[in-house]
């Protein structure tokens, strides 16, 4: 799975070491930080695009993320392309968790579903939110869950 910064620059480690590297030079730094993790896809003809993120909230002082895209050329419905962007936030929220508590970090998982019921994401809200619960998660959901519909969305 290969991972790369904003900048372009491709992440070489595994990301759990990319990440723990990070958390260690942002506390050598003095920032807190907190961790957000979040997908989205778009459909486009026969494929749909997905972009997974980690980012990486400086208390008062901003951020940075890590990103991840893939295809995949497999028909879905909405609820089913809704619910494989939340099991991409949930697998590498579930990678990162002993790491995060090994140096006390808050995560949320965002899902880029909205909790209106006029909008048509909505169908898999419930699912979506037992899923990222079930697992121990904090779940957001739009318009609360920047990381899925801002960032992740700006990488498709």
């Amino acid at each position: 799975m290969k991972w790369k910064r904003l900048n372009g620059n491709q992440i070489q480690e595994p990301i759990v070491e990319a990440v723990e590297n990070a958390i260690v030079e942002e506390n050598l730094k003095g920032n807190r930080l907190k961790i957000c993790i979040g997908s989205d896809s778009l459909k486009r003809t026969n494929v749909a695009e997905f972009a997974t993120v980690i980012v990486f909230l400086r208390e008062k002082k901003g951020g940075f993320m890590f990103i991840h895209k893939e295809r995949n050329h497999q028909k879905m419905s909405l609820k089913e392309r809704m619910i494989l962007e939340v099991s991409k936030s949930v697998d590498i929220a579930y990678k990162l968790c002993d790491l995060l508590d090994k140096y006390n970090i808050e995560l949320e998982v965002h899902a880029d579903i909205n909790t209106d019921p006029n909008f048509k994401s909505n169908v898999a809200l419930k699912e979506a939110m037992g899923y990222i619960m079930g697992m121990g998660f904090t779940f957001k959901a739009k318009p609360n869950a920047f990381a899925s519909s801002s960032c992740a969305d700006k990488m498709i």
